[in-house]
């Protein structure tokens, strides 16, 4: 009985190996044609464009991390411009200085809300 039951798990065990060696010598009348991988297509001129695009985008956003990285790739590989626009950053300058003078001043709370207010508005 033992002797049976052996061979009856050794036949389930080597028939799928059975079954692939038909399917790869192309025993099946539908089996894909079999395609040389060792051939390299050459990328064409989109590709090529979207790669170096890549390149450029991958170089500029070298300082940037997590979320803001991948805001500014997809920006970037969207062909957005990267750089906020001249009001934003004459804002964001405005906001830099003030900052620095409040701390200067060493202005804290309600002070340094009315000094904040009063530096960016003028």
């Amino acid at each position: 009985m033992k002797m049976l039951i052996a061979a009856v798990c050794l036949m389930l065990a080597t028939s799928p190996l059975a079954l692939a060696q038909d399917k790869a010598a192309g025993g099946e009348k539908n089996a894909a044609p079999v395609v040389d991988k060792s051939v390299k297509k050459e990328p064409s001129e989109k590709q090529k464009a979207q790669q170096e695009r890549m390149k450029s985008c991958n170089e500029s956003a070298a300082d940037k991390k997590g979320d803001e990285r991948k805001k500014f790739m997809s920006s970037c590989l969207k062909g957005e411009t990267a750089a906020p626009p001249d009001k934003q950053k004459a804002q964001q300058n405005k906001m830099t200085s003030c900052n620095k003078e409040a701390g200067d001043k060493k202005l804290s709370g309600d002070e340094r809300k009315k000094f904040m207010s009063s530096c960016l508005k003028g």
